[in-house]
């Protein structure tokens, strides 16, 4: 029986959770034996060969003084310093936890909407976005004796990778998503090789550990696709909520992995993230379909024209 186009979307979004989850285990196991800065370059070099030959195969290749347009520059900072950050927070906390502090992107993305691009929330979405955040003290507990600079980092990723959002929205539209892809990845390839040494040198790899970073940089690009194909495929109303899946995936693999049991008060906060997330979702699938009627009715000629 054939998949609606919703379903199609929402399965591809749920695997791209999954591989982004998986891959996330991956690097916080490698970080036990090496530094983020080398497992950064190494996994950036396997996924940047990839990401090139995948967009010299669909002609998406483009000069590279696309990297100095503003919005390209800007998004690149945002991924840069949000996988830094994130990196740094899961090496250190449960990935659980991390997970459900990086579930407010959404929020932080429509609070940076008001912000810098003068968008117009109302009233209800300002309630989604208070509760979100609330949900957020709840997980990181500020004053608490678990709270630490760590939990500052994961909430520091969150402003970055919502910078990141904000300024692909801004992207022209004639630069393709790959060749964009192709430049963060490379940039923060040389990131990390440029960390590394700082950071403690190189660690000589077991041949297990390549293999654990080759398989992390394919499910990546596994990811990327995904979700391009999920937003392409079904109504982004219907399909970004399952976003949320990424959590279910971080707290199994947390567990069998690592042996992170969630604490009642990460499950009330990640609970709370999560429906004022999908409350965002669906005000904003309302108000889209309110601008798609406005347009509409105003382009159908009234009686005697």
């Amino acid at each position: 029986m054939a998949l609606s186009p919703n379903l199609h979307g929402s399965l591809l979004m749920a695997a791209a959770m999954a591989s982004f989850s998986v891959t996330d285990a991956m690097s916080k196991f490698l970080l036990a034996q090496m530094n983020f800065g080398q497992l950064v370059l190494l996994r950036g070099i396997v996924a940047s060969l990839l990401i090139a030959a995948l967009a010299a195969h669909r002609g998406a290749l483009r000069p590279l003084r696309v990297l100095f347009a503003a919005p390209v520059a800007l998004r690149i900072i945002g991924e840069v310093g949000g996988t830094v950050l994130f990196l740094q927070a899961i090496t250190h906390l449960p990935l659980a936890n991390v997970a459900a502090i990086i579930l407010s992107q959404p929020l932080a993305i429509t609070l940076g909407a008001v912000l810098i691009l003068g968008e117009r929330v109302g009233w209800r979405r300002w309630l989604a976005i208070t509760a979100g955040f609330a949900g957020v003290l709840i997980i990181v507990r500020p004053g608490a004796a678990g709270f630490n600079q760590f939990t500052l980092l994961a909430l520091g990723a969150v402003a970055f990778y919502a910078l990141r959002d904000l300024a692909t929205r801004k992207i022209a539209a004639d630069i393709p998503a790959l060749f964009v892809t192709l430049l963060t990845t490379v940039v923060m390839t040389l990131v990390g090789g440029g960390l590394m040494v700082p950071l403690g040198g190189w660690a000589e790899p077991s041949a297990s550990a390549l293999l654990l970073l080759a398989v992390a940089a394919v499910l990546v690009l596994i990811g990327y696709q995904c979700v391009i194909m999920a937003l392409r495929v079904g109504d982004i109303s219907a399909v970004a909520p399952f976003r949320y899946t990424q959590l279910l995936w971080a707290m199994l693999l947390g567990y069998l992995m690592f042996g992170d049991r969630p604490d009642g008060a990460m499950i009330l906060g990640a609970s709370v993230i999560v429906a004022s997330g999908l409350y965002t979702f669906h005000r904003e699938h309302i108000r889209n379909r309110s601008m798609l009627l406005a347009a509409k009715a105003a382009s159908v000629p009234t009686d005697g024209q």
